[in-house]
């Protein structure tokens, strides 16, 4: 069974850098493009980083590029997304899944940008 875990949000100054992790089970890993994804409060769920199965291309959506760096380790099926000057519209619950997935959510782990 798919299983993800995120962990590593906490509370952020504006401007502070924060790096959040997923760790994931159940499937063939290496074999599938992974995301990052967040759903701010009263918004829907958007994506933010992608990266292929080799992480050979990476993608960033406007918001979040040139300040979030998505990586990934095939040996310990992780996925890390490093976020700096943070703002506080970055504040989320974040998640990591499959590309486009539609299911096999994970806990998700809450960051909040504020002075």
């Amino acid at each position: 069974q798919m299983r993800v875990v995120e962990s590593g949000g906490g509370l952020v100054q504006p401007g502070g850098s924060l790096t959040i992790s997923c760790v994931a089970s159940g499937f063939t890993f290496d074999l599938y493009d992974m995301a990052w994804y967040r759903r701010a409060p009263g918004k829907e769920r958007e994506m933010v980083a992608s990266i292929t199965s080799t992480g050979k291309y990476i993608s960033y959506d406007d918001s979040v590029k040139g300040r979030f760096t998505i990586s990934r380790d095939n040996t310990e099926n992780t996925v890390a997304l490093q976020m700096n000057s943070l703002k506080p519209e970055d504040t989320a619950v974040y998640y990591c899944n499959r590309f486009q997935a539609r299911d096999g959510w994970g806990p998700g782990t809450q960051v909040t940008v504020s002075s």
